[in-house]
């Protein structure tokens, strides 16, 4: 059932209910009013026949209304009020002339009591006096119907012109809620219609204000898709283009094996280039995985307390077998034991992408300082350094500085980059005293 046909079915319930309670309050409270105030017109009346002289012939009879104008009567009602005085014995001595006539005399009544006419049997409403004198008796009577008639009659008044307008109000009101949901049945002929690719942020126009956080996380979440997509386009695109001299080279070798059936040397050396080779695409690969994984925002959500002084140490062990190839000293000078909020296994690829690359970047007989602050990391190497400009694009996706012998894909920096960014760190590049490198993260 659609939003609109269920406000719909609750504004009818809802009208009915309210209008429904509001007409029986009314009709209780209007009754209520009507009936004080007619007990209090029979009690003034009877009170008035008592100031009268009660010396009138036996039985008098006031002539009948219609007697008395025979046109131009007004819309009065002969059951509105009916008087008849009696002697303390019963015998009439006055009456209205109308209803007064059938009044029946009630010795012992006094006060308000509800009864019928002589020879009827509609309901009425009497009130009895007796005269100081105790020697007359009156009594002024109404029908309970002609009450309820006026009760009706101030009721319908009231009520009826509401009853008019409810339709009217609920027209209105659908008509509203119908303009007011136009925005979200637009916003999903757009999503139907969007192109799968599509990231533009929708617009909130005339979004009502609690709808625009479904808007702006609908936007968010576009962002994202078409992060990861250029992100999933990025990382096909790198590894064909990064993948295709590897896998040639390696061809090439193997090809150089199977000529050098007979030359043992020469397969050798060839088995030792493919060996070689394989290493460095296994190497370029897990570099592009994990660059992928840098960048991937979802990543925070496995964040926890890192106690970064155990993870530099356990870095420096896995790197003391190619330190030691490569004659390079590794040293950890720390001066504070920092916990962070990150990613264990990404930051341990950081640490261990900027020894790789000092170790590896350095001469031999060198030395590769870590040097651990509160709020800062730093590497450090003595290797031959580099210029303003080439440190300006270092991080880059596959670039590497000119005129270098080792072997390696320009990835390494590009990872300690998006990590470092991933968990807000400051990452920067600059010239060692002495010649060499420095590579200062801070957090």
């Amino acid at each position: 059932m659609s939003l609109f046909l269920r406000l719909g079915i609750g504004f009818v319930l809802l009208l009915g209910l309210c209008w429904g309670s509001a007409s029986i309050s009314a009709w209780i409270k209007t009754r209520e009013t009507i009936n004080e105030l007619f007990d209090t017109q029979q009690l003034l009346f009877a009170k008035r026949l008592m100031a009268l002289e009660l010396s009138a012939p036996d039985n008098a009879t006031l002539p009948r209304n219609k007697a008395l104008l025979h046109h131009h009567r007004g819309d009065q009602d002969d059951d509105a009020l009916a008087f008849a005085v009696f002697t303390r014995d019963g015998k009439p001595v006055l009456n209205d002339g109308e209803n007064g006539r059938k009044l029946p005399f009630d010795a012992d009544a006094q006060g308000f009591h509800d009864g019928q006419l002589t020879d009827d049997d509609d309901a009425w409403r009497f009130v009895w006096l007796t005269t100081p004198d105790g020697q007359h008796r009156i009594v002024v009577g109404q029908e309970w119907e002609y009450r309820d008639d006026m009760t009706q009659a101030l009721v319908a008044s009231s009520i009826v012109p509401w009853l008019i307008a409810l339709p009217l109000m609920l027209l209105l009101l659908l008509g509203l809620v119908w303009r007011e949901l136009r925005p979200l049945k637009q916003i999903a002929q757009l999503l139907a219609q969007r192109a799968p690719d599509d990231d533009r942020p929708l617009a909130a126009g005339r979004v009502p204000q609690e709808v625009k956080p479904l808007v702006t996380a609908l936007n968010g979440l576009f962002s994202r898709i078409s992060a990861m997509m250029q992100r999933e386009r990025r990382f096909t695109s790198d590894a064909a283009h990064e993948l295709r001299s590897p896998l040639a080279a390696l061809r090439v070798q193997s090809e150089v094996v199977q000529l050098a059936a007979d030359d043992e040397a020469m397969r050798q050396h060839g088995l030792r280039q493919l060996d070689a080779g394989i290493q460095r695409a296994t190497r370029l690969v897990d570099q592009l995985l994990t660059l992928s994984r840098a960048e991937a925002e979802d990543a925070r959500s496995a964040f926890q307390p890192v106690a970064l002084h155990n993870l530099l140490q356990e870095a420096l062990v896995e790197q003391l077998a190619q330190a030691d190839r490569a004659g390079v000293t590794l040293r950890l000078k720390r001066h504070a034991e920092p916990v962070i909020q990150g990613h264990a296994l990404l930051l341990s690829l950081l640490v261990r992408n900027l020894l790789d690359n000092a170790i590896r970047y350095t001469p031999e007989g060198s030395e590769v300082s870590v040097m651990l602050e509160s709020r800062s990391l730093c590497v450090e190497d003595n290797g031959s350094g580099l210029s303003e400009a080439e440190m300006q694009r270092l991080g880059e996706r596959f670039w590497r500085p000119p005129g270098q012998e080792k072997s390696g894909s320009g990835l390494g920096l590009s990872i300690v980059r998006n990590v470092a960014q991933l968990h807000d760190m400051q990452l920067s590049f600059s010239q060692r005293q002495g010649g060499g490198l420095c590579v200062t993260l801070r957090w």
